[in-house]
């Protein structure tokens, strides 16, 4: 007999998932998301005052596609809200920087004209805020952003539009890096071929500073990877000429060769790992599968070796000149760096963040107070020139500039926002290629935040958390899929 069919969206036996058309709230999510990504890269990076409003106000309405969701009652019949018990270290940190705020440890004093800071201690055993105000929209800036990529995982129960969200994202990387080249080759000195001024010298792109860019491309250099090498097991073309390994590595060579070329050499290095692992993954499964079929593996690794040649060739030719002078100037760094002992200026500014840090190490001065609290309380440097304090807006570690404003407490929410939803995946057999490229991106990143501040920057906050979720996402739909076939097999039998 023939069974019944389905209505649209519902879920079949065993726990499937939901029909192949994409709905409205979807197609909504998707949209809102991409939008968001491809105006923040192009609009500095997110990192002009201007520009954080729009575009927080776009990444709020993202909350109205969470309330969609919750609304759905098909959703929460079958299961699909699940996600949400994801937000309890949200709102916990929420909650700590809004008590916070009512505790002020800095007040502003005016006088002749001038606004100045004065330290008013503020209870010590609460948490405390020294700038209230930029806290409140440091915050609402932060849940905007990764409420909108918290949707990804909510909302979207489709793994292909999961890889077309990541499709758009990685192709305006492209583009970006095509238009960074162009303008760099141009000998330009301000953003977009200098119809916009800037103090940053080493700029790239849209972005501002050379290391956000970086750390950005890396993002999308993981991305780029994880499709290649899915549409390239899944689409098998006849010959090597027509495989979407060609399109994918002349993407990967200009994501790499943009890399170099704007001057990052934290993030160079970064780009050079992440090639190297997925040529020694390659290289491995070419080796598994020759040795399956009989056959001998050399031409194929050959061909890998070639490619890999092929991009940091490509690279050199593009930006040799910046690699050149770059290297110059680490070899002067570390020059100085053998006179004075040490790491030089970087240790100084570690050390002084750290105090910053131990002095309230359990909740922080608050969110946004860095540059505000060290330049006034804890500041050391001073300038060579004209001995006056040397001002850092940031810490140049992320990880101590969230100790120093958060506290053990908060940082220590901020990272169950990211664990929480690791809880809900068997990671050692299920990930799959594309979700373990994406949390390789992400763990990059991450470890780069040790030595640099890539999360200062909107667009690599943006795509840090669209990557990590796209990536919880299809790892759970993927396990889905694997559970319905497993019971498909047993009622077979």
């Amino acid at each position: 007999m023939k069974p019944p069919d389905r209505p649209r969206g519902s879920v079949s036996e065993g726990g499937s998932f939901p029909s192949r058309r994409l709905t409205r709230l979807e197609w909504a999510t998707l949209l809102h998301v991409g939008i968001l990504l491809v105006a923040t890269t192009w609009a500095f990076g997110g990192q002009a005052d201007f520009v954080r409003g729009p575009l927080t106000w776009w990444a709020s309405l993202g909350c109205l596609i969470t309330v969609a969701a919750c609304c759905d009652r098909a959703a929460r019949r079958e299961g699909r809200l699940l996600p949400l018990r994801w937000l309890w270290p949200l709102a916990v940190f929420n909650a700590l920087v809004l008590v916070a705020c009512l505790n002020p440890s800095l007040r502003a004093i005016t006088l002749g004209g001038e606004v100045l800071l004065a330290h008013t201690g503020a209870h010590p055993w609460f948490p405390s805020s020294a700038r209230p105000r930029l806290a409140l929209e440091a915050l609402w800036t932060f849940d905007a952003f990764w409420m909108s990529c918290f949707n990804l995982a909510l909302v979207v129960h489709h793994r292909r539009a999961l890889r077309g969200l990541l499709l758009v994202a990685a192709a305006n990387a492209v583009v970006l890096a095509v238009f960074g080249t162009l303008q760099k080759l141009s000998s330009a000195k301000g953003l977009y071929f200098d119809s916009v001024s800037t103090r940053q010298p080493r700029f790239f792109a849209s972005f501002v500073y050379h290391n956000h860019w970086g750390a950005f491309c890396i993002l999308m250099m993981a991305a780029g990877i994880a499709l290649t090498w899915h549409y390239s097991r899944r689409f098998p073309a006849r010959n090597l000429l027509h495989s979407p390994i060609v399109s994918g590595w002349a993407a990967l060579v200009l994501l790499a060769a943009s890399v170099p070329l704007s001057g990052s050499r934290s993030s160079t290095l970064l780009a050079l790992a992440l090639l190297g692992l997925v040529s020694v993954h390659l290289v491995w499964r070419v080796l598994q599968r020759r040795r399956h079929q009989g056959l001998s593996a050399a031409l194929p690794i050959a061909g890998i070796l070639l490619a890999l040649v092929l991009v940091v060739a490509g690279a050199w030719s593009v930006g040799g000149d910046t690699i050149r002078a770059r290297m110059a100037t680490t070899q002067q760094q570390v020059a100085e760096m053998r006179e004075i002992g040490g790491i030089g200026d970087r240790a100084i500014l570690y050390g002084n963040t750290w105090r910053m840090a131990r002095d309230k190490l359990w909740f922080g001065w608050g969110m946004a107070s860095y540059p505000h609290v060290f330049f006034r309380l804890y500041n050391t440097r001073e300038s060579l020139a004209d001995r006056l304090p040397v001002f850092y807006n940031d810490a140049h570690s992320d990880w101590l500039q969230s100790l120093a404003e958060h506290g053990l407490v908060g940082s220590a929410l901020l990272a169950l926002c990211a664990l929480v939803p690791l809880r809900t995946l068997r990671l050692r057999t299920s990930v799959g290629p594309v979700s373990g490229y994406l949390f390789v991106g992400c763990l990059l990143i991450l470890l780069y935040a040790w030595i640099e501040f890539p999360f200062g920057n909107l667009a690599v906050v943006l795509a840090w958390w669209l990557l990590y979720f796209a990536a919880v996402q299809n790892t759970r739909l993927r396990q889905r899929e694997e559970g319905t076939n497993g019971s498909a097999d047993t009622a077979a039998k």
